[in-house]
């Protein structure tokens, strides 16, 4: 999924309310930390995931690693905080989330 850099605004705009949904804590990125983001992605589309430590690096790391595992879009990493996006993948489930068309 490709997304202009308004769009990317526009979801980072919906996601600066949120609160996070998942926590990764000092095991890092485990199975089971990754099954509750494909969980939260398929119920809200747009969540945010909370990552402790303080290598930027690492969490820029976990950023592209989560965004390839569960098929999602990264939208924003800032401090420790990182958004991702994916549409839902049920059929009966509408669009929670529109994107505007730019």
């Amino acid at each position: 999924m490709q997304l202009n850099s308004k769009q990317i605004a526009h979801l980072r705009g919906l996601a600066h309310t949120l609160n996070p949904v998942v926590m990764i804590g000092n095991n890092g990125l485990t199975e089971a930390v990754l099954k509750e983001i494909d969980l939260n992605l398929n119920a809200h589309e747009l969540i945010k995931v909370q990552v402790s430590g303080d290598d930027r690096a690492l969490r820029k790391a976990m950023l592209d690693e989560i965004a390839t595992k569960v098929n999602a879009l990264a939208v924003h990493h800032i401090g420790k905080q990182l958004v991702f996006y994916r549409a839902s993948e049920s059929v009966k489930a509408s669009a929670k989330i529109v994107i505007p068309k730019l």
